[in-house]
């Protein structure tokens, strides 16, 4: 193992970890306090379609703050091994760097999930909410390709965006509303994971590993088509970089980019 290099990159893996957790906070508190049967919200907005809305709203909003926040602009907000994995084949992360990223990613959710069962007890543990689990609603193989699709979606419209120069900027607005959409309109069918390290960090604790398979590899898969697709048939320049938002006030561990002025936890 080189310790000398985790060592120097532990600070993006430790923002790796702290991204998802939050996620996974947000989503649990949202969830339970919008849509669960006792919650006074839910007896408030009874109707299931606009619970979904407000979840989708404060999950998408949840996404953008951290891909914009300035640590997720020092490790580029991947939270997602689906995303590190496509960004490592595609040659802007090094192995080693995925490996702790994807580590660090399952840590952190698991956190962040815990965290919420430690503050809301068995509102958030049990029944129906039970750690937000992602378990499909429909047929295996629907949710397997509800997962796949979304995944497909979520790349290509990443690696669009994040390589033009005028709607690089705009990234983490598009991936946001893109889980905004996911949570409203998919959610009913696969639960929506789009997220190895996100499902696990909620079946690890539950004890709920119903087809855990599907949101383990639909994910990679439909992202590695969507980098495929990007790559063979849209891509006019390549990937610059894997960074959903390269902001160069902070270093880039992908690209070798280092700020001679400051960077997020570690000064150079």
């Amino acid at each position: 193992m080189n310790y000398k290099l985790f060592s120097s990159h532990l600070p993006e893996y430790l923002i790796e970890a702290w991204g998802l957790g939050s996620f996974m906070v947000s989503a649990g508190l949202f969830s339970t306090l919008i849509t669960h049967p006792d919650s006074f919200m839910s007896k408030f907005i009874p109707d299931p379609f606009l619970q979904r809305l407000l979840v989708g709203i404060a999950m998408g909003l949840t996404a953008i703050a951290i891909i914009y926040s300035p640590w997720g602009k020092q490790s580029g907000a991947h939270l997602n091994p689906a995303v590190t994995l496509t960004f490592a084949r595609l040659g802007k992360v090094n192995p080693f760097d995925a490996l702790f990223y994807i580590i660090f990613q399952i840590i952190g959710g698991l956190i962040g999930v815990l965290m919420v069962a430690l503050l809301l007890g068995r509102l958030f543990t049990y029944p129906p909410i039970a750690y937000i689990v992602t378990v499909p609603s429909t047929e295996t193989m629907i949710a397997f390709f509800a997962e796949m699709a979304i995944a497909f979606l979520m790349m290509l419209v990443v690696l669009v965006t994040s390589n033009k120069r005028k709607l690089a900027p705009y990234t983490g607005l598009f991936a946001g509303f893109l889980v905004m959409l996911y949570v409203i309109f998919e959610s009913p069918i696969s639960g929506f994971g789009m997220n190895p390290a996100r499902s696990l960090a909620s079946a690890i604790p539950s004890g709920i590993w119903t087809d855990i398979w599907i949101y383990i590899t639909a994910p990679i898969l439909g992202m590695f088509l969507g980098a495929e697709v990007y790559i063979r048939f849209l891509s006019i320049r390549k990937v610059s970089c894997a960074k959903l938002q390269h902001h160069n006030h902070y270093r880039c561990i992908h690209c070798d980019y280092q700020n001679r002025l400051r960077t997020v936890l570690f000064k150079k």
